[in-house]
Order: structure tokens, then sequence, then C-alpha cells
């Protein structure tokens, strides 16, 4: 299965992504993309798409929404993981603090391997183990 980042062209077409300065409202950009308004606006609230509003604060897709709608619904259908799920990727992408963690229970897990860095940091708490010597 093909990465999605070279499927971005077949996304596109599928779509059938306006141009750039073309703005759809929710009913029809829902209708574009197979799915339905609401799924929009929880997929907005999660921060899987930009939120855009034009006057009166009615929401609005370009190309750009439009694209970040398709490619999060290819993904959640590939991978076979929520909206929920996808939006705590980005946050773990997006957090140094998060992407730590989730680091950790990686490794405290045997599903990660660690980092070149924690390795060094396990040698020379072993090495002030061995020698009886504090932590710095």
């Amino acid at each position: 299965m093909a990465p999605i980042r070279l499927q971005m062209a077949d996304i596109r077409r599928r779509v059938g992504a306006a141009g750039p300065g073309t703005r759809l409202a929710i009913g029809p950009a829902a209708g574009r993309l197979a799915t339905t308004p609401r799924m929009l606006r929880y997929r907005e609230a999660l921060g899987l798409l930009p939120a855009r509003r034009q006057g009166g604060g009615h929401r609005v897709y370009g190309e750009r929404e439009l694209l970040a709608a398709a490619c999060a619904a290819e993904i959640e259908a590939r991978y076979d993981v929520s909206p929920r799920a996808l939006a705590f990727a980005l946050q773990v992408l997006a957090d140094p603090d998060v992407a730590a963690d989730v680091r950790l229970l990686g490794a405290l897990s045997h599903r990660v391997a660690p980092t070149a860095i924690a390795a060094l940091d396990f040698e020379a708490q072993k090495g002030r183990s061995l020698l009886h010597l504090t932590q710095p």
C-alpha cells in the first residue's frame, strides 16, 4: 500500500478540490467529501481541519480544508483509527512533552527502541551505580 503522501493527486481528483480562492459552504463541502456536515464539524473541533469562517460565522471550505478532511478520512480508514485517535497522533507530533511521554511508554512497553541518548543515560547511570556515586 502506497503512502498517502504519494496518493495526494488521486485524493485531489476524488474530492474534486477546487482551485485557490474557491470556498464551499459546509453542505456542499460534505457532499463533495461523501461525509456529513456533522463529521466536518467534529473533525474541526478535534483540530483535524483548520477552522475557516466567512462573514456571519458560517464555515467555509477551500482546497486546503477539503484535502485535510479527505486525508484524515483516508488515514482513519487505512489504519482503522477514530478521528479522536488521529487528533491525538497530531498532538504527539506537535507537542514535545506529549511526544516524550509517548516515547517513554513505547520504551517501557518494548514497542519503541530507546533513543541513543536514553541508552547513554542508562550506561552513565549504571557506571555511577557501579562506582557508588550519587546522581549529579
